[in-house]
Formats: C-alpha cells, structure tokens, sequence
C-alpha cells in the first residue's frame, strides 16, 4: 500500500485508480453530449471538459477520503461533471443519467439543488455566489446551534474557480462581520491560471492572499507535487525553485503543450545560468512531469491541506490549489480550452489509455476490488438521514394588528413582526437580518424585543431607550453591513436552514426598495436554490418623493411579479398586510406542504413592497363591513378584492356606463379621490384593491395554459371574478412602471389605460411627483373617460 503518512488508513494508490475513473467519466459525459446525441437544432451542446478535469483531484481526494455525511459541499459550476461522476461511483446516480448532460429531464449544465437528479448541496451558476453560499450557510448554522442546540459538526466547503475571486460579491462577503471568525468553513481555489478567454497575465496571489489575511481568514497554498517537492531538496534545488516561480504564468502554462527538446528549450528561455545544468540529467520524458508537478494533482499534498484547515478551528480557511485547466488531457494548459471539446480519435485514445472499451467505459468500479470496495465503503459513511421541511405550528391568520388612525404599510409590518414574536409558538422561529437599515425599516421594535444575535454577549456601551441594542447568543435579529447582495445570500441560506442545518426557520429579511435591484444576482440565486424567507422592500416608490429619484424604485414591481419562486405582494392597508404576512409565514411554516387538498401551496420567497406613506383606514374598513372578514380576507390574500363597489355606494349609477380602477398600494388615495369624481359625472367607477398582481397573474396564467394544453377555451379566474365582477374597461394606477399592471386589460378582455411611472422622478412632495407622473386624481378621471371611449 502506499498510504498517506498522516492518513494510514487511505491508500493513496487506491485514490489515484479512482480519481483516473473519475477523470474519464468527467470527460465522457460531455463528450456523450455533444457527439452521442443528437438534437435537431443545430445548437451546440458545450461542456467544460478543461475546467472539470482542474479539479479531480481535489474532489477525489475530498469525497472518497475526507468528507463526512454533515459536510456540505458547493461545486464550482464548470466541474458539475466531476461530480456527477463521482455521485455515480458512489452509487447515488442512475447509469442512464450519464449520457444525458444538458439534456430534458437529465443533469443539469451547473449543479443544481432542485433541477439535478443527484443531491446537490448548493446551486452554482452564477460565478461568486456558489463560493459566498456555505460561508452563510455556516453563519445560518451557528445561529441554528445558538438557538436550537448543537447539530452534527458540519465542513462547509466551496470549490471555486481563481477567476471567481474577479466578483466583488466574493470580497463582500468575506469583508462582513457576520462571517468572521468561522471555523467549519473552507473555500479551495482551483488556482488553474486561466479564465474563459485567457491565459491570465500575472499571478494574483500575494494580492488575494493579502486580502483573505487582512479579514482573518487562515491561507493555505498547495504548489507543487511531491516529483518537484524532492527536486528542490536536492542541491541546487532552491535555484530551480527560484526560476518557477518567477516564470511569467504565461511561459509556465505554455509548457504544457510541448514535449520533448521543444519543452526543454521554452523551459530555459530566460530562465538564470546554473538551471540548465540544473535539468541536464532529466531526461525529456521526465522534463513535463517534473517541472508541470503541480500540488492541486497530487492526492497526498491535498488530503495534507485539508487537515490543516480542519486544525484551524477560530476563523475560516482558503486554500489556494495550483492546478492546471485540462489535467490529464491533451489540451492540458492551452490557453483556449476553457470549451474546447476533445474530439473522437482523442476520445478513443483517452478510452484506450484507461483501460476501458465502448462496452465498459460506463462501468463503475468493480466491487470486488480495492478500489469498489472503498467507494462502497464511502458511500455508507456519506449517507444523509431525511430531513423535515415543516415547523410544528400553526401560524395564526391575524395577528389584530391595530390601526385606528393613518397608517403606513412600513409602520404595519414592524407592528405584526412585534406580535408574531409574542406568538408562543411562532416567536422562537423568527429570525430577521437586515444591510445596516433595520431601523430605518421598522425592525426596531423586534430588536427591542429579541435582541441583536452574537455568538458570545456583547457589552453595550451607549444607552438608548428608543433602540436596546442588546447583542447575545438568544438574538434573533443578525445585522449585516451595507451589503444587498450579503442580504439575500444569508436570506437563501437561512431559507434552506431546514436542508442544511435540520432545522427550519421563519426568516425576514428588510432593504430599501431601490436597492433591491443591487442584490438581486443573490435574490435570484436564493429563489432557484428553492430558498423560503419573507423580504420587505421598504420604503419604495416615488412616493419616497423628497429622497429623489436615486431613491425612487419604479421596475421593482416587474421584477418581483416575474422572479420565479417568488410571491409578490404589495397591500395598502394595516389589515391586508396582516392577513398576507401571516399568510406567507405560514406557507413557509408548512415546507410546501398543503394542510388540506384544497389549500393552495406555495414553495419560495415573498416580496412585499411596502410604503412610508400613512394611508387612512376608513375605506377598507367599509369594504370589511360590506363583505366579511372571511371572504374579504380569502380575496386578498388570493390577490385582489373590490374595495369600493359602485354600485353599492351609488345606487343611482345603476344604468350608468362602469369603469374599473384597478390599482396596489400608496396610490389608493388617489383612486379612491378619482372615484368620487367619477360618480359625480355619473360614471360607475369600482375600485379594485389589488394585493398581489403575482397571484392574480399566476392564476390568469393557469387557466391561459390548462386552455392551450387541452384546446379548450380558458376560463375566468374566480378571484379576477370576484374583484372585476363586470365586463367594464379598466385603468391600472401603480407608484411603479405601468406596464407592470397592464396585463389586466388582456385578462378581463376589455381596454386598459395603464397608469405608472415610467421616468426617474426626481425630490419634490408626494403630490408634485404624482402631477409628473399623473397619478393624481383628475388624470385617474381623465383615463378612465379614455378606457371608456375605446370600448
């Protein structure tokens, strides 16, 4: 056996037949994809063979020699075929997935938590932000073993390519100080030299090493492979040392596309006197393997690397892996392989040189031998009990918020977050974070009542009777800086609490509405990954008038309407907030899973868009009196509810011509102004509350598709029928762009005039801006007679 001398358990001969199988299978897959199948479309398949092959090593060693079944793993997007194949060595992949790489219904192009047929720990894709997600996920787990009690000891651990570290959200998240001091975390850097378009001119090490260092992170470096390790002990090695490592990067990566005297020759060019007689007595065959040993290739310096990360327990780790982008390949180094495809002769080479044929290149490790022995072995101690998605409680449907006077929808969500956390059941569950604005948010009163987390008791030194400030383990609230994207990376992770850490949680995360958009790369990440939390953005809007038009979010609405995975809402008044907030914690508290057949289930994110403007509550008041709690509440939170019948309120407009006035949120004063004005003129006008364009477009669109699937002709909504009960024209108002809305027309089949803001605003009060943008009331009148005309 030739075992690892801190490991005498691992046989290092054994790990190298397997990573070899796992390199092969690596490169088929994609070979599979786009030469095996074929698609019609003329479009190419692609792969990354190259960016895959970097990183075997690192992962052989990492699953079938160190990993425990508590780690979780995030794998650079380019290496999702390594693996894959190694899932299939370990016998958690079906054979017949194999071939199927970016195909219907197979792997997915980047690991994938809800779209892969494997158990994928977290989604990749979008570079930066698979490397920042088990940095939150272990800030999410110290919370969960703060609050809950400790779990099973957990590696958090992201593979990463050295291009990644170009994306500023990486130096965000490890600058916060919510991740500091992490111990169970630990990034690899597949530090391969290359990046999509090139060789990269000059290596960054010092530089990233500097920055890791300055944020208390332990660096580890991995260069070279055990053949160069002995060179440069013997005499005069230190001088060879000396001339590799001042190699520019990009004559070092050239060497890997030369052999022979040519390799010899590049080599030396420029290299100081005493090196070549250095190399003399290495023959040019052994010249390549000697000078190109890297450590990201040699088992043993990895397995050395990843216990010296374990032994530092007190902050996180970065190990920078020296590798070389297409190991083991015949495009090994060349500064164009970042998709470049081997073609079948090298195929067939490849095949032939691990001594496989076209009946068994698919096959996996024979269990009789060492090598399937040990991989069996490794998929026992990697096994993964069930988790359970669901909270045990009831998440009540009202917590009675109380509004008896004006009344901002922003004030409204503080209030309720303040009553749930009475909530016996509910409170201990709740867990809010916030980019430094929680207070100007309205968290305030939370973080009176449950505290600021911290892992140890922080002394307060300021007294503050409006904020107590108190930082301790029992904190609910986790404070981060001023960071978007930081925001919804933990959002997604506490999320997915339940996956990762056994424990589901109820998080709520708060940002101004503008800034949404700066973190929304990490929003959208979160939703893929299958993520549940509550996000408030807040305030939003023009009518945030005199902050400015840097402050005033228009395109918010689109986004939240067409993020999959999220449910936008955008309520006007105390009681449908209530009513819809509690409703999302308790889709949450549920995991998706309905509590009668009849319930809708909903699995994702919620986006509440909310206002600073104080709204008078009289007219949902009447509009509670005229339905009941029970229907009224049913109808808003499936989206919208008539708010003013007009008929009911004018019944001398009984033969009078109807429009309806269809808007969401702070607008609704102005609506309900126009209104009026329109009864006066003899004109019906029903205003129709919308709380969620999301949900009421998500229902248009099933009946649109159940239609088009079974050529059948759609039906009506029962909620767009309860609201806009009429066949009447209708005018959409939003403090958001118009068009955000203006699918109604189409939905109700009659004419539309869609009102929004489609230009920055600027600072002014609430009523100038409305003027620019005519949202006040005699443009609502003036476009309703428009809607009117065109019927």
């Amino acid at each position: 056996m030739n075992v690892h001398p801190l490991r005498p358990d691992v046989d290092l001969d054994v790990l190298d037949e397997i990573q070899r199988r796992v390199l092969w299978l690596a490169t088929r897959i994609v070979d599979a994809a786009n030469h095996d199948r074929r698609t019609g479309d003329g479009v190419k398949v692609g792969g990354h063979q190259a960016s895959s092959a970097s990183l075997v090593t690192a992962m052989t060693a990492l699953w079938f020699a160190h990993l425990d079944a508590a780690d979780r793993v995030a794998v650079k997007p380019h290496a999702s075929p390594v693996f894959h194949a190694i899932q299939y060595l370990l016998g958690n992949l079906d054979r017949s997935y194999l071939p199927k790489l970016r195909a219907r219904g197979g792997l997915q192009s980047y690991p994938s938590r809800t779209k892969d047929p494997d158990e994928v720990d977290f989604s990749t894709g979008s570079v930066g932000l698979g490397a920042a997600a088990p940095l939150f996920a272990a800030v999410t787990r110290r919370y969960v073993d703060a609050h809950f009690g400790p779990r099973p000891h957990s590696r958090f651990v992201a593979l990463i390519g050295d291009a990644e570290l170009d994306e500023g959200n990486i130096w965000e998240a490890v600058a916060d100080p919510a991740t500091t001091a992490l111990g169970n975390v630990t990034w690899l850097v597949d530090f391969n030299r290359q990046s999509l378009d090139r060789v990269v001119p000059g290596v960054r090490i010092n530089q990233w090493r500097g920055q890791f260092e300055a944020a208390g992170w332990h660096v580890v470096e991995v260069k070279y492979g055990r053949r160069l390790a002995e060179a440069y002990a013997r005499p005069g090695g230190a001088a060879l040392r000396d001339w590799i490592d001042a190699m520019p990067n990009e004559q070092y990566q050239s060497l890997f596309g030369l052999t022979g005297e040519a390799l010899r020759t590049r080599f030396l060019d420029g290299a100081p006197g005493g090196i070549e007689a250095l190399i003399a007595d290495v023959s040019d065959d052994d010249l390549g393997p000697l000078v190109t040993d890297l450590g990201g290739h040699d088992l043993a310096a990895m397995l050395d690397a990843y216990a010296q990360c374990d032994a530092v327990t007190d902050r996180p780790s970065v190990i920078f892996a020296y590798t070389v982008k297409g190991w083991g390949l015949p495009i090994a180094g060349n500064p164009r392989n970042h998709s470049a495809l081997l073609g079948t002769e090298q195929v067939d080479a490849l095949r032939a040189a691990h001594g496989l044929t076209p009946d068994t290149e698919w096959d996996r490790l024979d269990p009789a031998s060492p090598a399937g022995i040990w991989a069996n072995a490794r998929r026992e101690a990697l096994a993964r009990p069930p988790r359970e998605r669901a909270l045990p409680v009831t998440v009540p449907e009202a917590t009675r918020v109380r509004a008896n006077k004006p009344i901002s929808t922003q004030e409204v969500f503080g209030r309720v977050l303040v009553d749930l956390a009475r909530h016996e059941e509910v409170g201990r569950y709740l867990v809010t974070t916030a980019p430094d604005v929680a207070t100007s948010t309205n968290l305030a009163g939370f973080i009176n009542k449950t505290g600021v987390f911290a892992p140890t008791k922080q002394r307060s030194w300021s007294e503050d009777r409006m904020l107590r400030w108190e930082q301790h383990p029992a904190g609910q609230h986790i404070e981060l800086g001023i960071s978007e994207m930081n925001l919804f990376l933990l959002l997604g992770q506490l999320g997915l609490s339940w996956d990762l850490s056994g424990q589901p949680l109820l998080p709520v995360g708060t940002v101004y509405d503008p800034f949404v958009l700066r973190g929304l790369d990490a929003f959208l990440y979160g939703t893929y990954s299958g993520s549940r939390f509550v996000v408030a953005g807040t305030p939003s809007g023009i009518t945030l008038a005199p902050e400015g038009g840097a402050h005033q979010s228009t395109i918010t609405a689109s986004v939240g309407l067409e993020l999959p995975g999220v449910t936008f809402v955008e309520p006007a008044y105390a009681t449908t907030l209530d009513w819809l907030l509690c409703d999302a914690f308790g889709q949450i508290a549920r995991g998706g899973t309905p509590t009668t057949t009849a319930a809708p289930v909903e699995d994702g994110a919620y986006y509440f868009r909310l206002s600073t403007r104080p709204i008078d509550q009289a007219p949902f008041e009447a509009a509670r009196a005229r339905i009941g709690d029970a229907v009224l509440r049913r109808q808003a939170v499936a989206g919208a509810y008539r708010l003013v019948d007009a008929h009911q309120a004018h019944p001398e407009l009984a033969d009078a011509p109807v429009v309806h006035l269809a808007a969401s949120g702070a607008v609704l004063p102005e609506v309900l102004a126009a209104a009026a004005e329109l009864a006066e003129e003899g004109i019906a006008a029903h205003v129709v509350d919308v709380t969620s364009l999301d949900r009421l477009y998500r229902a248009w669109q099933r009946t649109l598709r159940q239609g088009v699937r079974t050529a059948t002709v759609p039906s009506v909504p029962g909620v767009l029928r309860a609201a806009f009960g009429e066949r009447a024209p209708v005018v959409t108002v939003h403090d958001a762009a118009s068009h955000a809305m203006a699918w109604l027309g189409s939905a109700l089949g009659v004419p539309a005039v869609p009102l929004g803001v489609d230009e920055f605003g600027q600072s002014g009060s609430v009523h100038d801006l409305y003027e620019l943008h005519d949202l006040l009331p005699g443009s609502i009148v003036n476009a309703a007679l428009a809607a009117l005309s065109l019927r």
